[in-house]
Formats: structure tokens, sequence, C-alpha cells
């Protein structure tokens, strides 16, 4: 019988032009995801995470281990120093063309920190460019929506306080705050083979900079099929209710479902590649949607998809997870606390996961192999064209 090592290698034709789903190709430290059980941040289940401080989490994906009360108290104080962002870095933002997507200016930010503030450390920088991401996030919403002029940070509010306060958003509601500190935190990390870190971790395997890293993990978080898949699902949920009028009324939901499927749509937010089971991220954020938007009908369209969509999909041939994900739901929550563009939804998304990429590639770069890093990415490609 062959060892696990020998089956997980044992690579045919028809493994190739696959995405390389299921090969493992190194180590993560931070976050894992199990089939069945869902993602765990340093052996920690995401839903015993979700309430804590953004801080402890962001300690924990650099540390391992959840920081003590005093070790808590030291990193808000060591993030707040690293907090300030370049100045010139705003600046430049305010010259780019507000008809590009959100996610550009994104990446544009990231390469305009490298320029300005790169220290050319890996965990330097990581430090620095966690701590200055709200910042230039919250700049980017209030420049390109044309809020007015930006705001000062001030870091001693929290990691996410602060970047509310920043944002000063003109329709925020009361729970505003509250699920900005949960949707961070569920989508800082999921484990290394997820598209935007991978790319990250690959581009810093040539050692080019974190800030370069981080934008090449962001231009790879933009596609529709990755981190952009929010806003498709928030779109999916809007024409639903075009066509239903009241969420609630499940055969009016199943009824549209099956119209949809007989012309050749489908279901926005169901389907993982790697869980079996409803996303746990999805779980909490609908528990946190009971408390926060009970009766917002974008909400209730989402619990009614969560449902209706499932045993839907339970019924169809090769559906091999027909439950919820993150993005069936998220969608909904941000619009129901003030968020109305949900163009920007990709950037929350990128805000969060910049967390755990940084702190993926230190790992890469200065602790694996005993501190020699890992060697640059370099998979092979078997040639299939023409032979003369």
């Amino acid at each position: 019988m062959m060892s696990e090592a020998e089956v997980l290698f044992s690579i045919t034709k028809d493994h190739l032009d696959t995405g390389l789903r299921g090969f493992p190709v190194g180590y993560c430290t931070t976050s894992s995801v199990d089939p069945l059980l869902g993602l765990y941040y340093g052996g920690y289940q995401i839903a015993d995470l979700a309430y804590k401080d953004p801080e402890e989490i962001i300690y924990l994906l650099f540390n391992r281990e959840l920081p003590t009360k005093e070790q808590l108290g030291d990193f808000k104080k060591e993030l707040a120093k690293h907090s300030k962002l370049n100045p010139n870095v705003i600046e430049q933002l305010k010259h780019l063309p507000k008809t590009g997507h959100p996610m550009k200016w994104l990446m544009a930010g990231l390469n305009f920190m490298g320029m300005y503030a790169g220290t050319s450390n890996y965990r330097t920088d990581a430090m620095n460019v966690v701590a200055q991401l709200p910042e230039l996030v919250a700049a980017i919403y209030r420049i390109r929506s044309g809020w007015g002029d930006t705001i000062e940070s001030k870091p001693e509010l929290g990691y996410m306080e602060n970047f509310v306060h920043m944002m000063n958003t003109p329709n925020a509601t009361e729970h505003f705050t509250e699920l900005m500190r949960v949707f961070n935190i569920l989508h800082m990390d999921h484990g290394g083979g997820n598209l935007s870190t991978f790319v990250g971790k690959a581009i810093g395997s040539g050692q080019e900079d974190m800030y370069g890293s981080l934008m090449g993990a962001m231009s790879a978080l933009a596609g529709p099929l990755h981190g952009m898949a929010n806003q498709e699902c928030l779109r999916f949920l809007k024409t639903s209710l075009e066509n239903v009028a009241d969420p609630t009324d499940e055969t009016a939901v199943n009824q549209y479902i099956d119209k949809l499927f007989e012309t050749g749509g489908k279901l926005y937010g169901f389907g993982h590649a790697v869980l079996r089971v409803e996303d746990p991220r999805a779980t909490v954020q609908y528990a946190l949607g009971e408390k926060i938007a009970p009766y917002n009908k974008l909400f209730r369209m989402a619990v009614s998809m969560r449902k209706l969509g499932t045993e839907f999909l339970k019924k169809q041939p090769k559906v091999s997870n027909p439950y919820p994900n993150v993005d069936a739901v998220s969608g909904s929550l941000l619009t129901s606390v003030g968020l109305l563009d949900e163009e920007y939804y990709t950037v929350l998304f990128g805000l969060a996961r910049c967390v755990g990429i940084a702190a993926q590639i230190v790992y890469d770069r200065l602790d694996a192999r005993a501190g020699k890093g890992t060697p640059i990415i370099r998979p092979k490609y078997v040639y299939s064209g023409p032979k003369r």
C-alpha cells in the first residue's frame, strides 16, 4: 500500500490543467481548512474567534498563539506606532481616475506605500502595511466616492474602530462597527492555497518586497471567481428580489429558483473548492444578521436561499457542495449597515486578507526551511504543442 505522500504525488494526465487543486506544495502556519469542520486560525475554529478584537487575531496569525492581556495591550500600542500612512500616498490617490474599480485603487495604494515607505525588511514591512491598511482603505473610500477630505487617523480607538472613524460613512447604522469587526476577522486568512494568498507567496518567492507581493495578491483577489464573488452574490440577491416581492414566501422563492435554472441561470454564493459543509464563516454571519438586520429584505432573501437553494442543489447531480459559502450573505449585511456601493466590498475583503497573506509571506521568506526561506516558485508545465 502506498503512503499518503506517495498517493498525493501520483500525478496523471487527468491532473493537468486543473488549477493544482489538492496538490500540497508547502506548509501554512497560520490557518487551515477542513472539508467537514471548516476554517481554523492557529488551531482555533473561526466561530470561536469571530467576536474577539481584530488585534488579537492579527497577533495570532503572526505569532501562532493568542495573546495574553498584557501582550495584547503591548501589541495594540505597537500597531498604533506603525499606523501612520505616508501622506504622499494619499496625495497620489487624489490623482487616480475615479472610473477605475476600487480594487485598482487598492493595488495602486499598496504600490505607493512601497515606493514611499518600503524598508525591504519583510517583518517590518508586514507590520507597517497591516497597521496602515485601515487608513489607506478609508482614504480610498472617501476620495473615490467624493465624501470629502480624508479624516485623521486615531489608532488609539482600536484597529477597526479607527477604520470606521476614518470612513465616517454617510449612511452608517449603529451596527456598522460590529459588522466591520466580525467581517474583518472572518476574511483575514484561509489557508495557503487560495488564489490571492498563493499568488502573493509566489511573487514573494522571487524576493519581491512585501508591498509588491501584496499588490499582486490583490490583483488575484479582484477576479469575479475569488474576492469579487461577494459583489456577484449581492447582485444575485437584488435580482431575486426584483422577481420575488416577499423573500419569506418559500413557494415564490422556489418557483424563482426553478425558473432560474430552466433559463440557464445559477445560484450564486453556494459551493466551495474545499468545504463540503456550510461555510462556518457564513454560519457566523447568518447569526449576526438575525441580530443586526432581521427585517432587511436582502438579508431575508439570503436566509431563504440558504434553506431553499441548498435543498434544490442537493437534488442536482454532480453537486459536491450544495451549501452557502461566505459570500452568500456578506453583501446583504454590508448593505444593511449603510455600505450601499458593492464595488467596495472586495476592497474590504482585501483589507482583511492582506493580514494573513503578509503573515504567510513572513514565514516563507524568513522562517521556512530553518530560516533559509522557500525557493522561488517554479512548477513544471508539460509541452503539448505540435511536434516537428
